[in-house]
């Protein structure tokens, strides 16, 4: 797979080279894509390969599964805090969004970069399958242009629309669906939310009608049939579908393709690639998507550990810890270190104050740092879905359709990793329960704060504990009316497609041009 992926990076720049692809610029100014003559990429199966090899990488940069995704569903969400600011990314903690400053707009325009390479494939694949001289199979690729597509777009309409389960989706403005080649002059407005989960439902059911059911070392690092199903189980759960959560999670869990680890087998896993567990995982090539000093690893590991440049940017909240500490003997501890919150920390200015297992080394491999196999333990792999996510979404909406007794037996299968724990039954399991469970699992992982906004909880945030001033957010906030919640449209998209300067999320300020 190592071989694979450097020879398809070195085809790939090529490719990139020809469609003249750039972060930096906003989709809606980039040429059209007719006119960079892609069928002349993409004639056979094997280019598609290459092509959605450049794809997969897109998906692993820094602005999406890279590092921000994750720091933007950990650090709102009340698991995690911060020691001091001006660190790096702290405005996501503090939501200091506005149009102007603190948008994070590489979320829009990352996404809809990738989302141009996609609609390409899927047109260019249905061009050659139409033609009648053509005897290459596209299913594959095609299923997992699908898929991508769905996945980017369920991201992109919970950052930028209102929770599914907790406003209105068919007023409430989600992000433009975008499923064309555009003309360099198109200037699409926001769909719905509903419209936008519509579309993802749509595209995740087109991708289950070709991708592969093969999980082997040949898959690794692309999504399978079971990849889109796991998807189609968050999507459906994020709406509210409980019934339909539940029979994706289970056709997975029932496949058979992959078995949770024992607690034996739990803290190693994170030091292995495409382990047994591992539905969906990114691979990330050193000195190409590895990011090194800002890996997710380093921005969750403490201060000036792997580097003298790491500044110590997260670390587990109070709350966070409380929950753990039900257990002391629950194996997660194990990818737990110090932070510089310790009476173990060497610095004398933060001496004296505990220890505090606040730092997650789950990216570096485990708190030693092995790794996962390559030469930088920053580029370990990124693991998008995981089995055990899966036995919690199916807890969750097995309590939600009223059978508790399958909800304690979903549950416990993940709770047993706190060993101390008396086992949930049918009289005792909750929701809360269930998500605490999932706190715990998936601490650092990009999932608590999309857990807190479709339950429309309100979040409260450890600033007190190195004397934190948050002027943009209180302590508390109710996710059913700060309007934050969501980030802006930055101006300049707003600058780029006047389409949108009416469509700015509520609260913000009015586009001024």
């Amino acid at each position: 797979m190592v071989n694979t992926m450097k020879k398809l990076s070195i085809i790939l720049v090529a490719v990139l080279g020809i469609f003249a692809f750039s972060s930096c610029e906003d989709f809606l100014d980039m040429k059209p894509t007719n006119q960079l003559e892609s069928s002349e990429a993409i004639k056979t199966a094997a280019d598609a390969e290459v092509f959605m090899a450049g794809v997969m990488t897109r998906l692993s940069s820094s602005n999406l599964y890279g590092l921000n995704l994750f720091l933007y569903g950990d650090t709102k969400g009340g698991d995690l805090t911060i020691f001091s600011q001006g660190r790096g990314s702290d405005a996501l903690y503090s939501f200091n969004h506005q149009p102007s400053s603190g948008s994070y707009s590489g979320f829009w325009t990352t996404s809809y970069n990738l989302l141009l390479q996609v609609n390409n494939l899927i047109a260019n694949i249905q061009t050659l399958e139409s033609d009648p001289n053509n005897s290459e199979d596209f299913g594959n690729m095609k299923g997992q242009a699908y898929t991508i597509r769905a996945l980017v777009y369920f991201n992109l309409v919970r950052i930028y629309g209102l929770p599914y389960t907790q406003y209105n989706p068919s007023s409430d403005l989600g992000v433009p669906n975008v499923l064309e080649v555009l003309d360099a002059s198109a200037q699409p407005g926001r769909a719905t939310v509903a419209e936008n989960y519509a579309q993802i439902l749509s595209d995740l059911e087109e991708g289950a009608k070709s991708i592969t059911k093969t999980v082997s070392t040949s898959t690794n690092g692309y999504p399978t049939y079971w990849a889109n199903r796991a998807i189609a189980a968050s999507v459906y759960q994020t709406m509210g579908n409980h019934a339909k959560a539940l029979e994706m999670a289970e056709e997975v869990i029932n496949s058979g393709k992959y078995s949770l680890y024992s607690n034996d087998e739990w803290v190693d896993s994170w030091s292995k690639q495409f382990g047994d567990e591992s539905i969906f995982e990114l691979y990330m090539l050193v000195n190409e998507n590895a990011l090194t000093t800002g890996s997710i690893g380093a921005y969750y590991s403490r201060i000036h550990h792997y580097s003298s440049k790491v500044g110590g940017y997260f670390a587990a909240s109070d709350y966070w810890l409380e929950r753990m500490n039900e257990d002391p003997d629950d194996v997660r501890w194990g990818v737990m270190a110090y932070d510089e919150n310790s009476e173990s920390y060497d610095d004398e200015e933060f001496a004296g104050k505990g220890d505090r297992l606040g730092c997650s080394y789950k990216y570096f491999g485990g708190v030693d740092m092995p790794g996962d196999g390559k030469d930088d333990c920053a580029a370990c792999n990124v693991k998008v879905i995981r089995l055990s996510e899966m036995y919690l979404i199916a807890a969750e909406s097995a309590l939600a359709t009223g059978n508790a007794s399958k909800a304690a037996e979903y549950l416990n299968a993940i709770r047993k990793r706190s060993p101390n724990l008396e086992p949930a039954t049918a009289e005792t399991v909750t929701v809360e329960m269930i998500l605490n469970e999932k706190s715990k699992e998936f601490f650092q992982e990009g999932l608590r704060y999309f857990d807190r906004l479709r339950h429309g909880e309100k979040i409260e945030f450890n600033d007190e504990i190195m004397g934190i001033d948050c002027p943009h957010r209180d302590k508390i906030i109710d996710t059913k009316s700060y309007h934050k919640i969501v980030l802006p449209i930055s101006t300049d998209e707003l600058n780029s497609n006047p389409t949108l300067r009416t469509q700015q999320n509520p609260g913000y300020p009015a586009y001024v041009g």
